[in-house]
């Protein structure tokens, strides 16, 4: 399979890493491994139930995990590295407009096309590039997740890192997840408070094609 990497750079995870591996403590819960996630079924190129990412980003990230440890909470992430294949669906689902099922749990307020009008789901996504990552805070006390104001992946004003409809309790939840981030070098994203991407990252134009597997990083 290796010598296949020189005929496409996309499909090769050299420079890829199992985050459990380098954050042994944080929690994963990859939302689009299972159904429970905007489109209702598992999302192609979604192979494992395990969150992958660049080894530059998985270092900073390690960092903001240990610092969230000292203040009482853990790392839990939704999704990190997304293959290609995945943001293909994507679109494909947007054009489909009899596929509404999951819209009172992720789009209430929005039509699917809007998704993409409006910047929530991007036709060429930044986890491709696999120095993104979506994720939230747990309080180690209660084992719950911290109160954002929003569930992951609502689509709506709502979940703007900014909006300030919320009590100052959840935004200041925000605001700590935040800062965090950006002072490990993480760039916030305005449309939702839970996406970041490294802002170093080591292929800023190649967006790969490999599946979320464990196994594929090993062969």
């Amino acid at each position: 399979m290796k010598t296949a990497y020189h005929n496409d750079p996309a499909m090769d995870p050299k420079g890829f890493v199992l985050l459990a591996d380098y954050v042994p403590q944080i929690v994963q819960e990859i939302r689009y491994y299972s159904t429970y996630n905007f489109i209702g079924e598992r999302v192609d190129g979604y192979e494992e139930p395990v969150a992958l990412l660049t080894a530059e980003a998985a270092r900073a990230l390690k960092t903001v995990a240990n610092e969230m440890l000292v203040t009482g909470y853990q790392l839990k992430v939704f999704d990190a590295y997304r293959p290609v294949a995945a943001v293909k669906q994507f679109i494909l689902w947007g054009i489909e407009d009899q596929d509404v099922r999951m819209k009172p749990y992720f789009y209430p307020d929005l039509e699917k096309q809007e998704l993409f009008s409006r910047g929530y789901i991007a036709k060429q996504s930044s986890h491709s590039r696999g120095s993104a990552i979506d994720l939230t805070l747990l309080d180690m006390r209660t084992g719950k997740e911290v109160d954002m104001g929003s569930p992951f992946d609502l689509f709506s004003e709502v979940s703007h890192p900014d909006y300030r409809g919320i009590t100052e309790e959840q935004y200041e939840n925000r605001m700590l997840l935040r800062k965090a981030m950006v002072r490990n070098g993480f760039v916030p994203f305005d449309c939702e408070w839970w996406h970041f991407v490294l802002r170093d990252e080591p292929y800023p134009d190649t967006y790969f094609a490999f599946p979320v597997s464990g196994n594929y990083l090993r062969k």
